[in-house]
């Protein structure tokens, strides 16, 4: 079975910080003092490590599972999940880049996903850095790892729902598919 138990969060690793370190984060990336830090207010203060822009992507896939509201942002309560899911994220990132490079190449990402439960194939994990890597240098920059476990793990809950008898194959139609895609993206 190609996905026998996948990673679903990442587990806690750390205390959470002080509530009053988190609120003078907070103040500082709630650059327009709405009291709700937007998608474009997280990327800025966000680092991926490449000194490029953190994925405009992750950072929506990330607000839109703690923004509670629907407001289109996180207010201080939401926030301190969003500190606590990326720490998280950051530890397990380190954990899986051996070679400190600040980048996860197709072995690094083969150890991570194995540790998470996924059984995919050599060709699939290519597949993966091909889609992932925004820079182009056969490996994938930490934000964008976050988005591949993302996007992984929400194509694997829609399979899911269709493989029944959890051997590993479906079947569906072409509008099912199409849904079942949509869903995801």
């Amino acid at each position: 079975m190609a996905y026998h138990s996948p990673y679903k969060a990442p587990p806690h690793i750390n205390a959470p910080p002080d509530q009053g370190f988190l609120w003078n984060i907070f103040q500082r990336v709630d650059k327009d003092r709405s009291g709700v830090i937007s998608d474009s207010e997280l990327q800025q203060a966000l680092s991926n490590g490449t000194w490029t822009p953190f994925n405009p992507v992750t950072v929506r896939s990330i607000i839109s599972m703690f923004d509670r509201e629907n407001k289109g942002g996180v207010n201080f309560n939401e926030f301190a999940g969003v500190w606590k899911y990326i720490t998280d994220w950051q530890n397990i990132f380190r954990t899986y880049d051996r070679d400190n490079s600040g980048f996860i190449d197709k072995n690094e990402l083969r150890q991570a996903l194995t540790g998470f439960g996924y059984r995919l194939s050599d060709q699939f994990y290519g597949t993966l850095i091909e889609k992932f890597d925004r820079q182009r240098k056969g490996q994938v920059a930490f934000d964008d790892f976050i988005q591949c476990c993302i996007v992984l793990q929400r194509l694997t809950d829609v399979f899911r729902r269709y493989d029944t008898d959890q051997d590993g194959w479906i079947q569906v139609s072409y509008e099912q598919y199409l849904s079942m895609v949509f869903n995801v993206v």
